[in-house]
């Protein structure tokens, strides 16, 4: 598959780009979160629990996901169990620990709700060649680990 002409932009122009993608997509988040019932936060979590799919994270590790403290997580799970999203079940390998598992209804109440983005987005995928995806995938992931760095910073000065 070859790539499509794409218009000549700088650095600049790319990072003012993703400011808008990023603050829409702020909206865009809240407004998902209300329609499910939930805050933000807690649909970020429930977004990394349903990610860990059939292997439950811990409520530890989602803390260090979401990048929050372990006492904050414990008010997610309240709210995503009182919600029906989620529910705690101790860790059978480590009975002081617990697992956090998606109630089996979740992805699908998620995922209708998203559905329509993903089906764009797929669309949008298809109109690059798996080079050109694998520059977006490396580029994300870097700047996801450069965001991670960043927001540490800001909350220890």
């Amino acid at each position: 598959m070859a790539g499509k002409s794409r218009p000549a932009a700088s650095a600049a122009e790319a990072i003012a780009g993703m400011d808008q993608l990023i603050a829409l997509s702020l909206v865009g988040q809240h407004d998902v979160a209300q329609r499910l019932g939930l805050n933000v936060t807690d649909l970020t979590c429930l977004g990394h629990i349903l990610g860990a799919g059939d292997d439950p994270i811990s409520a530890g590790q989602l803390a260090e996901r979401a990048d929050l403290t372990t006492g904050a997580v414990t008010g997610v799970l309240n709210r995503l169990e009182q919600a029906g999203y989620a529910f705690r079940q101790a860790d059978p390998s480590d009975r002081r620990r617990v697992r956090v598992v998606a109630d089996p209804t979740a992805a699908a109440r998620v995922a209708a709700v998203y559905e329509p983005l993903y089906r764009r987005l797929a669309e949008l995928m298809a109109d690059y060649t798996p080079d050109e995806i694998g520059v977006l995938t490396d580029w994300f992931t870097r700047a996801t680990a450069l965001m991670r760095t960043t927001l540490r910073e800001i909350r220890t000065s």
